[in-house]
């Protein structure tokens, strides 16, 4: 294939509400869509998952449209292309900008699906005809609202509820989730709120029969997060500390998790998800499919990745309701008793609504 034309868009989309970790709390959702246009006409879509505030990592939105337009875009226009794969290899003089990298590789996989006809599902070799769907649920104002949002979830079927936890909201918070859900499968994301010193409240957790503790430590550590989890029964995921193959190796020689969260963004696209997969699954850890409040773009990557095999764990993609009143694609992503259906129409299996896309657009540049 060859990337004739590329279009690079910066949307505004506001969620239904407020979502707080312990990071930080935002409402309005920045991200940059990239369309792919072959030789063909064909178009393939890809979404970049950084933030507007360097508070996941150090990638933003501004960021990722500089590394997109002066790097990323000429480096792959018009240059002939027979797989996916070789974008990475395309990239890998660019050190990092893992999520600007994804935006266009995914909208290279699409392409690429679409272009023989199958599923990107199919593309990636996934053999699942449906994905189990999780949620994740931020730090709430009361811990009786939080109760009353896990309710209410699962009474929809979710099969996974996530809770945010940072220091004052863990223990006791927990607690009163189990008095009120005592078989719910339960896992808690401190996303690097925590440190060593922490232990034994970190140890404290083990009561409550945690599915995971997700990324306790700092988000650079893979040494600390051994010696953790040789001090607690709770499997330890890592997720922020796993940006690569390599991370994703050394964590488990070092035993420094008992799971691995894989986000496609993080870890700079498709392919590489693929190859931490089938390194995790070659050691026994199961893996999941992370979310990072994507639009219906990003979301349908993710429920393409999740039929991997070794995707056994519940991720964390919803149904597009959860966070928005009209989504960009259709039809829009469904949630039926906990359950996706994953989409066999060629490539993403859903489709871009132009008219809602423009809507919610700031700005937007053509590449040729």
């Amino acid at each position: 294939m060859k990337l004739t034309k590329i279009i690079l868009r910066h949307l505004k989309m506001r969620m239904k509400s407020p979502f707080t970790t312990s990071f930080g709390s935002f409402q309005d959702k920045e991200f940059l869509l990239l369309e792919a246009i072959d030789d063909n006409g064909l178009s393939g879509w890809g979404e970049s998952v950084a933030f507007h505030i360097p508070w996941y990592n150090e990638e933003t939105v501004k960021t990722n449209w500089h590394m997109l337009e002066d790097f990323l875009i000429p480096a792959i226009l018009n240059k002939e292309i027979s797989h996916p794969d070789e974008v990475s290899d395309i990239f890998s003089y660019i050190r990092k900008n893992n999520m600007a990298k994804s935006t266009v590789e995914g909208a290279v996989w699409d392409l690429y699906a679409k272009e023989k006809g199958i599923s990107l599902a199919a593309a990636l070799g996934g053999q699942k005809e449906e994905i189990e769907a999780g949620i994740s649920i931020g730090i709430q104002e009361t811990v009786e609202d939080l109760l009353r949002l896990i309710d209410g979830y699962a009474n929809e079927g979710y099969k996974r509820m996530k809770i945010k936890i940072k220091p004052g909201w863990d223990v006791k918070v927990l607690r009163e989730i189990r008095k009120r859900f005592p078989e719910v499968p339960l896992m808690a994301d401190a996303n690097s709120a925590y440190t060593l010193e922490d232990i034994d409240l970190l140890k404290a957790l083990d009561e409550f029969d945690l599915m995971m503790i997700e990324q306790p430590l700092a988000s650079d550590d893979i040494v600390d997060h051994a010696r953790l989890q040789k001090e607690i029964k709770t499997p330890v995921c890592l997720d922020e500390s796993i940006h690569s193959y390599e991370d994703a190796r050394k964590a488990i020689e070092l035993g420094s998790c008992k799971i691995i969260n894989i986000k496609i963004g993080r870890v700079g696209g498709l392919t590489e998800s693929k190859r931490i997969h089938n390194l995790c699954r070659e050691h026994g850890l199961p893996v999941w499919c992370g979310g990072m409040l994507e639009s219906g773009i990003g979301r349908a990557h993710n429920i393409a990745l999740t039929t991997l095999d070794n995707f056994i764990l519940p991720g964390d993609t919803a149904g597009s309701s959860r966070y928005w009143e009209r989504d960009i694609i259709e039809p829009e992503v469904v949630v039926e008793n906990g359950w996706i259906k994953v989409p066999d129409k060629p490539g993403i299996g859903y489709e871009p609504n132009y008219d809602t896309i423009k809507e919610f657009t700031v700005f937007e540049k053509s590449f040729t």
